[in-house]
């Protein structure tokens, strides 16, 4: 269960990963060996999964970001499973998820241009056996980066 101090520390960490339990006790009134083992509890129970660098896309040469939405033509464990394993491969797919309604996966791809993601779209993902169809939808300009989870 999270009290308000976790709640607190948990926000601050999604801000900034860097801060050190120094840091994380004169923001929390805490002691710093107190804020250390708050955030180590929490890691060890799971709500604090791993930590990671933001990268900018553009900067390293990914110029499209996208979304594609694949409808499989045949559904079973078989397929699924198999989809599952083309999509971890593939460095461009940065996200997936199963999804209700039309589309049984949603894809969120970085490519470098237009012709990287024909190539992804053609030649690695539509040939994939279970595969019916793709839709791609290409991002103009994203207003929201990928925000902290509400805490």
């Amino acid at each position: 269960m999270l009290d308000a101090t976790d709640t607190r520390l948990l926000a601050a960490l999604q801000k900034d990963a860097h801060l050190t339990a120094h840091q994380l006790g004169e923001m929390l009134n805490l002691s710093p060996s107190q804020a250390g083992r708050r955030r180590q509890r929490l890691e060890a129970e799971g709500y604090i999964t791993g930590y990671a660098a933001r990268l900018d896309p553009r900067k390293l040469g990914l110029q499209v970001q996208g979304f594609v939405q694949v409808h499989l033509g045949t559904h079973g464990p078989e397929q699924s499973s198999s989809f599952a394993r083309m999509v971890e491969t593939r460095p461009e797919i940065t996200s997936a998820w199963t999804m209700t309604g039309e589309a049984d996966y949603l894809l969120h791809v970085y490519c470098e241009d237009l012709s990287a993601l024909n190539t992804l779209l053609h030649e690695v993902i539509l040939p994939h056996p279970a595969v019916a169809r793709v839709q791609s939808q290409i991002v103009m300009d994203q207003l929201k980066r990928d925000a902290p989870l509400p805490t």
